[in-house]
């Protein structure tokens, strides 16, 4: 068989191994024009005017291994809370040489602090990045000492010598004169591997992480913050056909269809999207240098809203909240937090779940319009949709009244795929699209207030081999990234609240490989990155960045 007709190239995470440019030392704010340093658009975290306290987690820990660090966090002393704002913040970074993109998690009291992955080297680039987050809803995680671990697992030898450095920081934020706490949760509990963190792998529909709690009785709100992260067979999920043309398509399998489920003592309690996630390592290295994909080095879980069900979980038995991966194959790596937030005017609350539609699985459809003519050559497509729609409704008896919540939320996912492999081409173009738009209504003494939220995470990439007789050959790709979210918050009807964000990430490139299938360089490489954010309350975001030839090229900003 040709070697289009084997295993393609583009489904292989690669290792770079050819020269990206030094960086320059010409900086424009942050960013230094004619860099291939690691840098994004995402925005910094807002910070409050008070002085904080900074807890060192960590400083300059090797990781060479798969060996995780430990580390003992203790609250600031100076700073015992409530606190205005908690934000984590890491400098992470990897000595030049050879190596693949690394996971990294970093947890305290068994619960996610950070979870994202490791930018890649070249041999004269050591990529060195920042990454920040408001970790303010997780305040009850920080009042106590409690142990902590940092885990980014690398292979570090001969080949791959790549040794990648951290350093993590909590910052606490005081209170200013006069100044009310912010809403936080009162518990957090987290769905990991054990006491000290760690994720659970999910290698097949069936398999789920779950936890068992006897919780407080006087909840009357709970989130379900979830990470499902695609690995191994499953890293390059959107990009997977039905079981019965993989095996023609040289593709993976279980379609390009994934789901989270969350169910609440065996009954489904909630849908959570997967986040098409590309690491620096995805189908082609270049692509990512020095743009990375959207959220690649630090990931946003998806909030499940499971206030419908705080007077079901407010009672004196226990409870096990579960969370599975929809046709995982091998395998999407999942945590998960339980954010609870209690009546502080009554040690109890009763309630019930009044509706709850949620079907026990979507019920994907699967498409297949392919030709495969007299000598081998296929043309043709393959899509997967899903389509999605329940409602969820529940009621707490507080001290302060009854409160009623009703969650409706529909899903809409598609994914199609155009095919062309002939002998010497491997053409496979991708456009996914996923949407979740819900609808939450809260009804409390005669009140009402609803949010309405579109989340989408769309993708298209377009991937074309071209092979030449000796096997040597190119790879072409186009990929366009887009998260976007918007909300309009409405109090008895009037709108009181709106905000829109967009980060798109559109990178372009051709990389060359020998018979071997090494790399031996590329051309013809582009990338932008755009964040913007507003809202009704008169703030903006708006950064945009551009590279060429795999080096930042331009910094602009909207907002002035």
């Amino acid at each position: 068989m040709s070697f289009a007709k084997n295993r393609p190239l583009l489904l292989i995470s690669l290792v770079l191994a050819t020269v990206l440019p030094v960086p320059l030392a010409l900086a424009e704010g942050p960013y230094v024009i004619g860099s291939s340093n690691t840098v994004t658009a995402d925005p910094p975290i807002s910070r409050p005017s008070t002085k904080p306290c900074i807890v060192q987690l960590f400083k300059d820990v090797a990781f060479d291994n798969f060996d995780p660090y430990n580390f003992t966090y203790t609250p600031p002393a100076d700073c015992p809370g409530p606190w205005a704002k908690v934000v984590f913040e890491a400098n992470i970074s990897v000595t030049a040489g050879i190596q693949f993109d690394r996971t990294a998690n970093f947890w305290i009291g068994g619960a996610a602090i950070y979870f994202g992955t490791t930018a890649e080297p070249s041999p004269t680039l050591g990529p060195a990045w920042h990454v920040e987050s408001d970790l303010t809803d997780y305040s009850p995680l920080f009042t106590t000492t409690q142990s902590g671990q940092a885990d980014i697992g690398n292979l570090v030898n001969s080949q791959y010598t790549g040794i990648i450095y951290a350093t993590a920081n909590l910052e606490f934020y005081p209170l200013a004169e006069n100044q009310n706490a912010p809403v936080t949760a009162d518990v957090v509990l987290p769905l990991s591997a054990g006491p000290d963190g760690g994720t659970v792998a999910l290698n097949t529909t069936t398999d789920q992480l779950a936890a068992t709690f006897s919780l407080p009785l006087n909840i009357e709100r709970a989130y379900l913050d979830v990470y499902a992260q695609s690995q191994s067979n499953d890293e390059f999920w959107y990009t997977c056909v039905p079981n019965d043309v993989s095996g023609e398509l040289f593709s993976c399998g279980n379609t390009a269809f994934r789901e989270t489920e969350v169910s609440i003592d065996g009954t489904p309690a909630g849908v959570a999207p997967i986040s098409p996630w590309i690491y620096t390592g995805g189908i082609d290295p270049f692509l990512w240098f020095p743009l990375p994909g959207v959220q690649t080095l630090n990931f946003i879980p998806y909030r499940v809203d499971l206030t419908p069900f705080a007077g079901l979980l407010s009672s004196a038995l226990p409870h096990t909240v579960a969370i599975s991966v929809y046709n995982a194959d091998s395998y999407f790596s999942a945590t998960a937090s339980l954010l609870l937030y209690l009546d502080h005017g009554s040690p109890q609350v009763t309630g019930a779940v009044t509706t709850n539609t949620i079907s026990s699985g979507p019920d994907p459809v699967i498409t297949e319009k392919l030709n495969t003519d007299s000598n081998g050559d296929i043309t043709g497509s393959v899509s997967v949709t899903s389509a999605r729609q329940f409602k969820v409704a529940g009621y707490v008896d507080t001290s302060h009244g009854r409160v009623a919540t009703t969650v409706k939320q529909s899903m809409n996912f598609s994914n199609f795929q155009l095919f062309d492999i002939t002998s010497s081409v491997y053409v496979q173009n991708i456009t996914q699209k996923s949407t979740v738009n819900t609808i939450t209504t809260t009804n409390s003494n005669g009140a009402s207030t609803q949010t309405s939220r579109a989340w989408s995470f769309p993708l298209t990439f377009d991937i074309g081999e071209a092979f030449n007789a000796d096997g040597s050959g190119s790879l072409t790709s186009h990929a366009n990234q887009d998260y976007r979210i918007s909300e309009v918050d409405r109090q008895n009807g009037a709108v009181t609240y709106t905000s829109t964000l967009s980060n798109q990430v559109t990178p372009v490139d051709t990389l060359f490989f020998n018979s071997a299938g090494q790399i031996t360089g590329n051309q013809g490489q582009s990338s932008t990155q755009a964040y913007t954010f507003s809202d009704s309350q008169n703030h903006c975001y708006d950064v945009t960045l551009s590279a060429t030839n795999n080096a930042l090229a331009s910094f602009n900003s909207g907002c002035k």
